[in-house]
């Protein structure tokens, strides 16, 4: 079985980093999680908010528990939001339902992890996820399984 990494969860986090300076985004953190949603490594940038690593962690939670990125969470929200009130609760208000928990694929198609993006727009972070996961030569899925 493979698994995720620290090596693999710093340089995700570095290249999703450089990424969000190079476009010149808000200030980020990047939270990056095993597929059992525990915390293999975090960074927040110099000045951004310390709720970033809430939002961050809740976002790749979130992608997690529910099998695909919250791209998918943060549309079922719109189309059904007693649903996504219900997720809250049952996860103590761990799930973010916005753009920005991706998940991170191995070759063989199984979950390794997720990472959590929190700073700029939703859709931005996402970005900065799949540069991060992409510098690893793994695989994405920002939005439900098979997309």
């Amino acid at each position: 079985m493979a698994i995720l990494k620290l090596t693999q969860a710093e340089t995700i986090i570095d290249a999703a980093l450089a990424e969000g300076r190079r476009k010149n985004l808000a200030l980020l953190a990047v939270a990056v999680l095993d597929a059992g949603g525990h915390l293999i490594a975090f960074k927040r940038e110099d000045g951004a908010s310390f709720l970033r690593f809430e939002l961050a962690y809740g976002k790749a939670w979130g992608a997690l528990g529910m099998g695909f990125g919250t791209r998918e969470l943060a549309e079922r929200a719109v189309k059904n939001p007693a649903f996504v009130a219900a997720l809250s609760a049952v996860s103590q208000g761990r799930m973010v339902p916005s753009p920005g928990g991706v998940l991170v694929v191995g070759a063989g198609a199984e979950v390794l992890g997720a990472v959590g993006i929190s700073g700029d727009t939703g859709d931005n972070d996402e970005v900065c996820a799949l540069v991060g996961i992409k510098a690893v030569g793994l695989s994405a899925l920002p939005g439900a399984k098979g997309n």
